[in-house]
């Protein structure tokens, strides 16, 4: 039976799954992060979503050949690489070799004014999506990407 008959016939169909490579949440999720799909990983600060983000575009980088985009809202990408040098991870030279692509966005709290109905999910999806296909989509050698957006609030993964 093909994979539309059976969602005509009411069968649920497994989601595919974006390893993350991270030991121990593979096994946790059922073997990753839904492919295709955004994942957004809520917590306060300090909590480690941003080191997540990280440690899951590096790892889809150096295990499965897949490039990363990190969207970063608060830290600079000479930060976050200083921050992530503790772990063995060095960004700057996977950023070097266009495996990894750091982007910043400062904006100061006194720019922002809220005005009407918005999809802060979305706008986040949207920002990511933007980063990578206006600036990186083309110099990637492999697809797909691997997006990390973090932002103070909560960090969105698209695997």
């Amino acid at each position: 039976m093909s994979t539309r008959a059976k969602r005509l016939a009411g069968e649920l169909l497994p989601l595919k799954k974006c390893p993350t490579g991270i030991p121990g949440l593979d096994e946790i999720s059922g073997g990753g992060l839904p492919k295709g799909r955004t994942t957004i990983v809520c917590g306060g600060p300090g909590c480690g979503k941003t080191m997540l983000g990280i440690e899951f575009l590096v790892r889809g980088a150096t295990e499965f050949n897949e490039p990363g985009v990190l969207m970063a809202f608060e830290e600079s990408p000479r930060d976050i690489a200083t921050n992530v040098a503790s772990l063995g991870f060095d960004i700057q030279a996977l950023a070097r070799r266009k495996e990894l692509y750091l982007d910043f966005l400062s904006v100061e709290s006194s720019e922002i004014k809220e005005s009407g109905d918005y999809d802060l999910p979305r706008w986040r999806r949207s920002a990511l999506n933007a980063s990578c296909s206006t600036r990186w989509k083309h110099s990637f050698p492999v697809s797909p990407i691997r997006g990390s957006c973090a932002p103070n609030s909560g960090a969105c993964f698209a695997g």
